[in-house]
Protein backbone atom coordinates (compact mmCIF):
# COMPACT_ATOMS: atom_id res chain seq x y z
CA UNK A 1 0.00 0.00 0.00
CA UNK A 2 1.34 3.40 -1.00
CA UNK A 3 2.09 6.01 1.65
CA UNK A 4 -0.71 8.33 0.52
CA UNK A 5 -3.33 5.58 0.71
CA UNK A 6 -2.13 4.62 4.19
CA UNK A 7 -2.25 8.24 5.32
CA UNK A 8 -5.84 8.45 4.05
CA UNK A 9 -6.72 5.49 6.29
CA UNK A 10 -5.30 7.34 9.29
CA UNK A 11 -7.32 10.40 8.27
CA UNK A 12 -10.48 8.29 7.98
CA UNK A 13 -9.91 6.90 11.47
CA UNK A 14 -9.51 10.43 12.84
CA UNK A 15 -12.55 11.70 10.92
CA UNK A 16 -14.63 8.95 12.55
CA UNK A 17 -13.94 10.23 16.06
CA UNK A 18 -16.72 12.03 17.95
CA UNK A 19 -16.43 15.82 18.12
CA UNK A 20 -15.65 15.82 21.85
CA UNK A 21 -12.66 13.55 21.21
CA UNK A 22 -11.43 15.70 18.33
CA UNK A 23 -11.68 18.77 20.59
CA UNK A 24 -9.48 17.01 23.17
CA UNK A 25 -6.88 16.34 20.46
CA UNK A 26 -6.44 20.04 19.75
CA UNK A 27 -2.77 20.07 20.82
CA UNK A 28 -1.88 16.62 19.45
CA UNK A 29 0.08 16.08 16.25
CA UNK A 30 -0.80 12.87 14.41
CA UNK A 31 2.01 11.62 12.20
CA UNK A 32 2.59 8.67 9.90
CA UNK A 33 6.08 7.24 9.64
CA UNK A 34 7.32 4.19 7.79
CA UNK A 35 9.13 2.50 10.68
CA UNK A 36 9.34 2.82 14.45
CA UNK A 37 12.64 3.89 15.99
CA UNK A 38 15.12 1.38 17.34
CA UNK A 39 14.60 -2.36 17.41
CA UNK A 40 10.84 -2.36 17.99
CA UNK A 41 9.98 -3.26 14.39
CA UNK A 42 6.51 -4.58 15.25
CA UNK A 43 5.24 -1.41 16.96
CA UNK A 44 2.08 -0.14 15.23
CA UNK A 45 1.78 3.20 17.00
CA UNK A 46 3.19 5.39 19.73
CA UNK A 47 1.76 8.12 21.96
CA UNK A 48 4.25 10.65 23.29
CA UNK A 49 3.06 13.29 25.69
CA UNK A 50 1.29 13.86 28.96
CA UNK A 51 -2.10 12.15 29.25
CA UNK A 52 -4.99 14.50 29.95
CA UNK A 53 -5.61 12.91 33.35
CA UNK A 54 -2.00 13.60 34.37
CA UNK A 55 -1.88 17.27 33.45
CA UNK A 56 -1.63 19.93 36.09
CA UNK A 57 -2.74 23.53 35.78
CA UNK A 58 0.56 25.02 34.86
CA UNK A 59 2.46 26.40 31.96
CA UNK A 60 1.95 25.36 28.37
CA UNK A 61 3.01 21.89 27.33
CA UNK A 62 4.70 20.84 24.15
CA UNK A 63 2.25 19.31 21.68
CA UNK A 64 1.65 15.61 22.22
CA UNK A 65 2.39 13.25 19.33
CA UNK A 66 0.67 10.18 18.02
CA UNK A 67 2.72 8.33 15.44
CA UNK A 68 1.28 5.50 13.35
CA UNK A 69 3.90 3.21 11.79
CA UNK A 70 3.07 2.02 8.29
CA UNK A 71 5.67 -0.74 7.87
CA UNK A 72 4.73 -2.96 10.82
CA UNK A 73 1.02 -2.81 9.99
CA UNK A 74 1.61 -3.67 6.34
CA UNK A 75 3.89 -6.56 7.30
CA UNK A 76 1.25 -7.95 9.67
CA UNK A 77 -1.76 -7.64 7.32
CA UNK A 78 -2.22 -8.27 3.60
CA UNK A 79 -5.94 -7.67 3.18
CA UNK A 80 -6.93 -4.01 2.63
CA UNK A 81 -9.93 -4.36 4.97
CA UNK A 82 -7.73 -5.81 7.71
CA UNK A 83 -5.22 -2.98 7.21
CA UNK A 84 -8.03 -0.41 7.50
CA UNK A 85 -9.32 -2.09 10.67
CA UNK A 86 -5.87 -2.23 12.23
CA UNK A 87 -5.14 1.40 11.42
CA UNK A 88 -8.43 2.36 13.09
CA UNK A 89 -7.66 0.22 16.14
CA UNK A 90 -4.14 1.66 16.37
CA UNK A 91 -5.39 5.24 16.15
CA UNK A 92 -8.01 4.54 18.84
CA UNK A 93 -5.38 2.81 20.99
CA UNK A 94 -3.04 5.80 20.88
CA UNK A 95 -5.90 8.29 21.40
CA UNK A 96 -6.84 6.18 24.43
CA UNK A 97 -3.37 6.75 25.86
CA UNK A 98 -3.90 10.49 25.41
CA UNK A 99 -6.97 10.13 27.64
CA UNK A 100 -4.95 8.19 30.21
CA UNK A 101 -6.06 4.63 29.45
CA UNK A 102 -3.46 1.95 30.18
CA UNK A 103 -2.76 -1.19 28.15
CA UNK A 104 -5.05 -3.40 30.26
CA UNK A 105 -8.04 -1.07 29.82
CA UNK A 106 -7.35 -0.73 26.09
CA UNK A 107 -7.25 -4.54 25.84
CA UNK A 108 -10.59 -4.71 27.65
CA UNK A 109 -12.07 -2.27 25.13
CA UNK A 110 -10.75 -4.30 22.18
CA UNK A 111 -8.06 -1.81 21.21
CA UNK A 112 -5.08 -3.74 22.55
Amino acid sequence: MESEAFERLVGEALDGLPDWVVDALENVAVLVEDEPPGDDDDLFGLYEGVALVDREDGGPLEPDRITIYRGPILRAYDDPDEIRDQVRITVLHEVGHHFGLDEDRLDDLGYG
